[in-house]
């Protein structure tokens, strides 16, 4: 028996079931079905305009900077400009993200250098584009593939993240509604992250610690 089926099986005998109960399993699979949704906090359940303001806020809140821009056009400009702020390397790595892909870097920030593909860690910079963010949480979302390589949310120490203002939700059911609009029913992207601000730690002696398993820095592009 593995370790897993040791942990399951204890389990199993605390609540006195065996796992192949009808009743059960029945109502594993109605749930599965429907995908009924939880309980929705009341702070996200906002106008379009109010719950992106909330959004900024909020993701302020966790260490994370926050810029809007009025289009797509005007993003490698924003981009440019939050590296120089941050005495950054005007040089950045993303992945096959179409949306990304539109942006004129070349022509508005020609010295900005743009590489494309996963990060293997030596990349200071990344950029990407979220499925979506969360109002009453100022959280991203994240969906993975060659569009946007995980290893760009969690390897590169500052991660850039374009996220459209119409694709910001109160609430995280609206957004996994959007999901499984998106790829169908029983299909998921092999990961989906919620990135809420930059990787932080407070486990030692309760000291923040920004950094600490991914990014230490944080930037948003609000679109729209």
């Amino acid at each position: 028996m593995s370790e897993r089926d040791a942990i399951l099986s204890k389990i199993r005998r605390s609540l006195g079931v065996t796992g192949t109960e009808t009743e059960r399993r029945a109502t594993v699979t109605d749930r599965l079905q429907r995908a009924p949704r939880g309980l929705i906090p009341e702070r996200g359940q906002l106008d379009a305009p109010a719950q992106k303001a909330l959004f900024a806020r909020m993701a302020k809140n966790v260490q994370a900077s926050v810029a809007e821009v009025s289009s797509e056009d005007d993003v490698p400009e924003a981009v440019a400009d939050y590296l120089r702020s941050r005495n950054l390397p005007q040089k950045l790595k993303m992945g096959a993200d179409e949306r990304l892909d539109r942006l004129d870097f070349a022509g508005k920030t020609p010295s900005l250098e743009v590489t494309r593909g996963p990060s293997d860690g030596s990349d200071l910079v990344s950029l990407s584009h979220a499925f979506g963010g969360v109002a009453e949480t100022g959280t991203l979302i994240m969906e993975s593939g060659a569009d946007n390589p995980t290893t760009l949310n969690f390897l590169p120490d500052t991660h850039i993240v374009v996220v459209k203002a119409e694709d910001i939700a109160g609430d995280y059911e609206s957004v996994w509604s959007k999901i499984r609009e998106k790829y169908g029913k029983g299909v998921m992207p092999r990961t989906v992250n919620m990135i809420t601000g930059p990787s932080r730690s407070g486990d030692i002696e309760q000291v923040l610690l920004l950094g600490a398993h991914g990014p230490r820095d944080l930037h948003i592009v609000v679109v729209g």
